[in-house]
């Protein structure tokens, strides 16, 4: 009782003044896993308790947010007009993979290297949540806030795919039947993405039915919205298919086909959205941080590290190369990819898939992960937005300058041409 009471105290204070500690190093990531840390460490909190909770809530968490962070995804602009988040994604995601299974096969050789590509999946997709400290702030330009905001509401479902088979890769090389591991990772897959392409499609049909019907309202249509979410997580597991995978393909498929006729599906993630990334970061810090740390190494805290000030930002730069984007761009984008709930899941959904000393080698190195990154990129959020917004306004200046002086030349001459006549 006096966990859960002191639960509520923090929610509705940090609630209160939310938009005052925006402007401070202080995240909703950072405070709601510092909170699940204290009340575990002095008793409030059952470890065991909060990693029953844990499961499936984080399971809630993920369907809903995979769903509809794809689901505001427009494809259409994505392929015509975003580069940025494009390149990030088609191209800094997977060599974001590769360098980082280079860095951990190099620093832990004793791991394998089906091993290494996995870690190195698992730390790439990166969080919303830890980001909107950067993505709402006005003083970073409207563009680069847009990057970031759709790279981090799709890298997440594009690395899924990638982490269910290499995990199944890595079990099958830790055990004595590769050919069902392998069997098993593609069905999980390929299923996944057909009852995703199905159930979204007509999902987002008969909401576009129901409208033009006028059978549904703003409240009801986001009810359905959810259910389809689950649905298709539930629908997929049991013809055999990722339901994760599902959910994001689902969120796709009816967005594209709703075209942002669905209300609820932006307003849900700035506000129940929330309550559940909370919560599941809260469960996290208590059922999972305090372990972590007590399993962390001198090569696992170099991997964590390199993963973020080195491999990320190569494999954005690396991707950013041929655009428009400003080298202190390219710097920006690469730093503020936090890792977050998805790191932390994505390492709880292949723990069954390996064996348990390895499983939990993986998921304490996600999970420390999340709070180291959630320390460093939140102290940075709001002194890198501004140092950034106040870079590229001078960058924007000087570059207009000389337009402004190629236009004033023809018309000097113009006058001198006139005089001389």
């Amino acid at each position: 009782m006096g966990g859960l009471a002191a639960i509520c105290v923090v929610v509705m204070v940090y609630g209160l003044l939310a938009k005052r500690l925006d402007k401070t190093f202080l995240t909703a990531p950072m405070v709601f896993l510092g909170l699940g840390v204290v009340l575990e460490q002095a008793g409030l909190v059952s470890r065991d308790r909060a990693h029953a909770l844990l499961d499936p809530i984080a399971e809630v968490a993920l369907i809903v947010l995979l769903f509809l962070d794809a689901a505001q995804t427009d494809l259409k602009a994505l392929r015509q007009q975003n580069v940025w988040p494009a390149r990030m994604l088609l191209v800094g995601l997977p060599l974001a993979i590769v360098i980082g299974t280079f860095v951990a096969w190099t620093i832990m050789p004793g791991m394998g290297l089906a091993l290494a590509a996995l870690a190195a999946a698992i730390l790439s997709p990166t969080d919303a949540a830890l980001g909107q400290a950067v993505v709402t702030n006005p003083d970073v330009p409207e563009r680069s806030r847009r990057a970031l905001t759709v790279e981090s509401g799709m890298n997440d479902g594009l690395a899924l795919p990638i982490i269910l088979m290499l995990a199944s890769v890595a079990a099958m090389e830790m055990s004595h039947s590769p050919g069902e591991w392998l069997v098993f990772g593609i069905k999980q897959i390929s299923f996944g993405i057909l009852a995703g392409i199905g159930l979204g499609t007509l999902g987002g049909l008969a909401l576009l039915k129901a409208k033009d019907l006028d059978t549904t309202s703003d409240t009801t249509e986001g009810i359905a919205a959810l259910a389809l979410a689950g649905g298709t997580y539930l629908i997929s597991s049991m013809i055999g298919g990722n339901g994760f995978i599902a959910a994001f393909v689902s969120g796709l498929c009816f967005g594209h086909v709703v075209g942002g006729r669905c209300k609820f599906v932006f307003e849900f993630t700035e506000s129940e959205g929330q309550i559940l990334a909370w919560l599941a970061f809260l469960l996290i810090g208590g059922a999972l941080v305090p372990h972590a740390v007590a399993n962390l190494t001198w090569p696992m805290l170099a991997l964590i590290l390199l993963s973020l000030f080195v491999v990320r930002p190569l494999a954005i730069w690396l991707s950013l190369m041929g655009t428009d984007a400003k080298p202190i761009s390219k710097l920006f984008f690469g730093w503020f990819g936090p890792r977050g709930l998805a790191t932390a899941l994505f390492a709880l959904i292949v723990l069954e898939e390996l064996p348990p000393e390895v499983g939990e080698s993986v998921l304490s190195m996600a999970v420390n992960a999340v709070w180291i990154s959630a320390l460093l990129h939140g102290a940075t959020a709001g002194i890198g937005g501004r140092w950034y917004g106040r870079k590229m306004a001078q960058i924007e200046a000087s570059d207009e300058q000389p337009q402004e002086r190629r236009q004033e030349q023809p018309q000097e001459q113009t006058e001198t041409t006139a005089l001389n006549s």
